[in-house]
Formats: structure tokens, sequence, C-alpha cells
């Protein structure tokens, strides 16, 4: 007789609560930790040894636009590779639902940036697209933000305007089914032409439909640049409609004339924490990837071409250089090369590690999926953390890094009984070896997968093992409970 269905034998236990690490065998049985301890009298239906690794929690992907992809790839391997076991979708105010496209309809920017095609939009209800999800069974678990230019996009007829009372209104009934079906919160992306126009007024109005379900604000903020202490106002104030805690998405600043001005965010940040539930997410490289835009080029060292729907033969080359061989200005060439995508060299290195570091800092990939030659952040971001920057630079302990991918984000979006390894909590576990893990995408060859990652369960089922997936697909669309008390407690301010 076994006692459980799989033990984890002789590896050092992270927990996920930052607190230091333990030697201990896991037990896992059925969906869950069943016990943590000296398990050497009990044994297993399968047995993994373990020793000289790490065993954490599943990695949680707090920033990702992995809504349609969960779908398209269900196994997922671009985030299992790396130890990631949940993401989160429907972020920077896009998700592919509630919106039913009409067929050959345009599909708008940012939304493109979860694919060009209308067919792909095509759950008029939030609860059908979680449905079609739960159906499609991914090989993580997905949690499920809703996105406010996606009401905008369903409900209006022009994007540049502020919406109209009655359209507020509608968004409101739209974001409040959403929230019944099991959506965690809603995202705010103003920074896109799609959603500029949009005022404070009209995001805070549809907000106070996430009243009563412990929610999340995620936001893109309006600018990250001259005016981001405003922009960082603006998204608190958002969430405080709401009554939900709020996320300052990707946070970072843009541009050689705000470079160093994180000093200043991060204090600010710190003052509002001690009134507020506000957190943060960032990616672990100086360049972002999002739409292809003019007011972009100016601020950027280097821009790359990641996708381009009349050129695709240019992916993954220098603007500059595809400029060149058009004969054209880099500005009039991103007329021509539209609808596309591309990476920004925009950030500090300085400011990239100040903000990884700061305590309150959770780990999104921002990864495109989409994208023919993607930013490497897709495939690289969780290992970069864990090797580069804690390992190699030193910037923090292991058990920080694994807490800011793990049980900081678990808390922040209400995700119960994961992201910590707890008797009785799901079994979501990553095991790693520290001395080897690596990030090998590169912006030259970003499709690469991670070294270092030995195994991946989730919810109690081996996904991962030795450098591929073993075609279970495990996840779960992990539906927030209505009513559920707010996650804005002052137990997870700073003090």
């Amino acid at each position: 007789m076994s006692d459980f269905d799989v033990v984890l034998r002789g590896g050092t236990v992270i927990d996920g609560t930052g607190a230091p690490r333990f030697d201990a065998d896991v037990g896992i049985e059925g969906r869950r930790i069943a016990a943590i301890g000296d398990l050497s009298n009990a044994r297993g239906r399968s047995e993994i040894d373990v020793r000289g690794r790490i065993v954490a929690p599943g990695f949680i992907d707090a920033h990702t636009h992995d809504d349609r992809y969960l779908m398209q790839s269900p196994l997922m391997p671009a985030k299992l590779s790396q130890g990631v076991t949940t993401v989160i979708t429907g972020n920077c105010g896009i998700s592919l639902a509630p919106w039913c496209a009409a067929p050959g309809e345009a599909v708008p920017p940012p939304l493109d940036l979860l694919g060009d095609a209308t067919a792909a939009f095509r759950y008029a209800a939030f609860g059908d697209y979680l449905d079609a999800l739960e159906q499609a069974a991914p090989a993580v678990n997905a949690a499920c933000l809703v996105g406010h230019t996606t009401l905008r996009v369903a409900l209006m007829d022009r994007l540049d305007r502020a919406a109209t009372d009655p359209e507020i209104a509608a968004m409101q009934a739209l974001l409040r089914d959403a929230m019944l079906a099991g959506a965690c919160g809603m995202s705010t992306g103003a920074a896109y032409p799609a959603a500029m126009a949009a005022s404070t007024d009209e995001m805070a109005r549809v907000a106070t439909a996430l009243h009563g379900f412990g929610a999340v604000h995620a936001s893109h903020i309006r600018d990250e640049g001259d005016s981001i202490r405003e922009a960082i106002d603006e998204a608190v104030a958002i969430g405080e409609a709401g009554d939900a805690s709020v996320v300052v998405s990707h946070h970072k600043l843009i541009g050689p004339k705000n470079h160093g001005r994180s000093v200043e965010t991060l204090a600010h940040l710190a003052q509002v924490m001690r009134h507020r539930c506000v957190g943060l997410d960032c990616y672990p490289y100086q360049a972002g990837s999002t739409v292809l835009r003019k007011d972009r080029l100016a601020v950027s060292s280097r821009v790359i071409l990641t996708r381009s729907q009349p050129h695709p033969e240019y992916a993954g080359q220098d603007l500059d250089a595809i400029a060149a061989a058009m004969g054209l200005s880099p500005e009039d060439a991103v007329d021509v090369l539209q609808p596309a995508g591309a990476i920004y060299f925009l950030m500090d290195e300085a400011d990239v590690r100040r903000i990884l570091a700061f305590p309150q800092t959770m780990i999104g990939s921002d990864g495109l999926p989409h994208d023919p030659v993607p930013h490497p952040r897709l495939w690289g971001t969780f290992p970069r953390v864990l090797g580069h920057y804690s390992r190699d630079v030193g910037l923090f302990p292991l058990e920080t890094a694994v807490h800011k991918m793990t049980g900081l984000t678990a808390g922040h979006f209400g995700l119960q009984q994961r992201g910590v390894l707890s008797e009785g909590n799901f079994a979501d576990v990553t095991v790693f070896d520290a001395a080897r893990i690596v990030d090998n995408a590169t912006f030259e060859h970003p499709v690469a997968q991670a070294t270092g990652v030995e195994c991946v369960f989730v919810n109690g089922e081996l996904a991962w093992r030795d450098g591929a997936g073993t075609g279970v697909r495990a996840g779960a669309v992990i539906r927030h409970a209505s009513g559920r008390e707010s996650q804005c407690n002052r137990s997870r301010m700073i003090s």
C-alpha cells in the first residue's frame, strides 16, 4: 500500500512565503500537498529523487496576454518550461471577452495583441469564454481579468471619445456579469489609443461594478514617462472606486529623460501602500514590447519588429534596417508596416534592478505569444530572475525571488491555497536546479527553452519532466468567488 501518489525525496523546500529554505520530503495525494517533512517511513506510488534541487511552489505569472494562447497551444510549453503553473490573463485593458466581433470586422489595436482574426473574438459573455477555456483543458491554471478596452470595443461606436452614461451603464453590467461568472477583476490600459479618450471618471464608474467581489484592478497606467506619478494616482483612484486592490502593471520609466526616476516612483508607491492595497509587477529586461507606435521611436535606442501583417518577412529585424531597405524614414516605415508589433529598448538597467528589488514587486512576463518573433521574456522571464538577477547579480536571495513569483502574487490576486507549499494547498510544484537555472532566450533567438527546470506539477499531475512536457493538461480555470472578503486589508499594506 502506498501512502502518497507522489513523494519528492530529499529536496530543499523554499515555500513561497519568503521564509528560509529547509530540507524536507514532499508528499502529494490527488490534487493536494498531503505532507511536508521527513517521509522516510512513507512510500509513494511514484517517487522522484530531488536531492540537491529546490522544491518550490509553481510560479505564478502576474502579467500575461495568454487569453487565446491557452486554447491555441494548451500544452503551454513557453510557461511550463519556466516552472510557471498559473497565469493571470486579460491585462492592459485587453481581454478576449466579452466581445463577439462581426465577421470581417477589424480588430483594433491593442486587442490585436491577442490575434488579428475576428474569429478569436466570439464570446459575447465572459462566462462563455471561461467555459470554453475549461473545455480546452490547458496544462496550466488561469485566473482572468476583464479588459476595460474590450468593454469599450464591445459597446461603443467610436473609441476616440469618452463613454456616455448609457455606455458606462452597459459596461458596468457586462463587468458585473463577468465577475459573477468568475473573473478576478478588471484591467485598464489608458496608454493605448483605443482607451486614451477614456476619462478617469469613466474608468472609475465602470469599476464600481467590482464592489463586493474582493477584486483586482490591474492597470497599464496612462503614462510611464513624464506624468507617471499622476498616472499611478489615477490607477489607485480607479481601484478605490471599485473597492479593489490595485496592480501597477510592468512598472517602468521610459526614455532617457525619465531614467533614474524609479527612486521617486517607488517612494511614492510605498507611501500610497500605507493606506491602500497596491502592488506592482515587472519583467527583468530593459526592453518592452507592444504594438508598433511612432510615439515610442524618439524614446527608444533600438526598435525590433516582432510582427507585421503586410510584411511578415521583416519580423525580427531592426526598424532602422527595414526603413533603409524600403527607402523610407523610420516614421514612414511604421505606417507601411501596420498592423504590427515591436520591441523597444527604452529603460535603464538601474531602474530595472531597483524595481525588481522593491519588496512588493511581483514577477510578470508580459509575453506576447502570438508574435512570430517575440520578446525573449515570453520564454525567459522566471529563470532570468532566479539565475541572472538572484544567483549571478545577487540582487536578492533565492527565497525572495521565489516569493515574488509565488506567495506574493497569490495573495494579491486572491488565489486561495496556491502560491505557498503548505499541507492542504493545491499541488502546484516546481523543482529546479538553482546552480544551473538560466534563461536561454535572447533578442536574436527569442524562442529558446530555459535550462534548469526539472519537473513541474500542476494540481498534483506531472506536466513537465526533464526538458519536455508530459502531455498532461491538468490546469484549472480559477474562478473568483463572488462576495468573498476583499483582499484590501491592513495586513497586506506596508506598515
